[in-house]
């Protein structure tokens, strides 16, 4: 059995704007990788994810790679999110093509993170995602655009985009708005805009990313503008996934029924250097 972390850090600091990433894969067989059952504990060499049984809501995240480290404790101040309907998250028309997707969407975060020998004390809000299916694209499939927020008023919002080769949307593209008090409304695509409104290219693969965009959810009387923290975080996995994408942390304003908001957001574009496919 096979084992992969990807570890990523982005600096918005003008003095050492940079997007960092290592990434390790390995085979539980000779010990360098695994993970327990009835808890969340896995590992690949130095790299882990624990969470004692005693403290389900409390995760303890640890990492080091050539030119940073991080040593992190997150704690949940939400109840898990499932996405989809009736557990089930719908990725194309094929029965097979579905997965059981669920989200921590608020995590107070405090720790260390060491960049080129400088400790710096971090605190801030994280977010986990965990999706499992067996399901690989449909055929006239290419990729995704996947949109995670969190606002200031701790509202969240997680929204994927399925590609098709002409570049529309699937149907089957869906998402979840998180309202502050935990109660979720499940977003099909017809409850959702999305407008790119800028593009970066790539130096190192060549592709074409969308890198800001208009996002808008009407019915809620949401509409956010979402800007890259960096342009380039693109992540060319070559020793791992062995697949090339742009996935990064975006700063976001706008207004939620005409009141000012803001917030902070992950995004995830695959299938822009080539089509995506599962290689692992």
């Amino acid at each position: 059995m096979r084992h992969l972390y990807l570890a990523h850090l982005a600096l918005s600091d003008h003095e050492r704007s940079r997007f960092r990433y290592a990434e390790k894969v390995s085979r539980a067989g000779i010990g360098k990788a695994g993970a327990e059952t009835g808890r969340l504990h896995v590992w690949i060499d130095r790299w882990s994810a624990d969470t004692p049984s005693s403290e389900q809501d409390r995760h303890y995240l640890r990492a080091s790679a050539e030119d940073f480290s991080l040593d992190l404790t997150v704690t949940s101040e939400k109840s898990p999110i499932i996405h989809g309907r009736a557990g089930v998250s719908r990725k194309g028309r094929a029965v097979e093509q579905a997965s059981h997707y669920y989200s921590l969407t608020r995590l107070a975060t405090t720790g260390t993170l060491v960049v080129e020998g400088e400790i710096m004390e971090v605190e801030g809000t994280s977010w986990m995602d965990h999706e499992f299916g067996s399901g690989d694209l449909g055929a006239d499939q290419v990729g995704w655009d996947w949109f995670s927020f969190q606002l200031d008023n701790r509202t969240e919002l997680m929204f994927y985009r399925l590609r098709r080769a002409d570049g529309t949307a699937d149907p089957a593209s869906s998402g979840t708005l998180i309202l502050p008090d935990g109660r979720s409304q499940h977003l099909l695509l017809s409850d959702v805009r999305i407008e790119p409104l800028d593009y970066w290219t790539s130096g190192a693969s060549g592709a074409r990313y969308p890198s800001r965009w208009r996002f808008s959810v009407p019915t809620a009387g949401l509409t956010l503008d979402v800007t890259p923290r960096l342009p380039n975080q693109e992540l060319i996995t070559q020793r791992s996934t062995q697949v090339t994408y742009w996935e990064g942390a975006v700063e976001i304003a706008g207004a939620l029924r005409e009141a000012p908001i803001a917030g902070l957001g992950y995004v995830e574009l695959t299938g822009y250097a080539e089509r995506f496919r599962q290689k692992l």
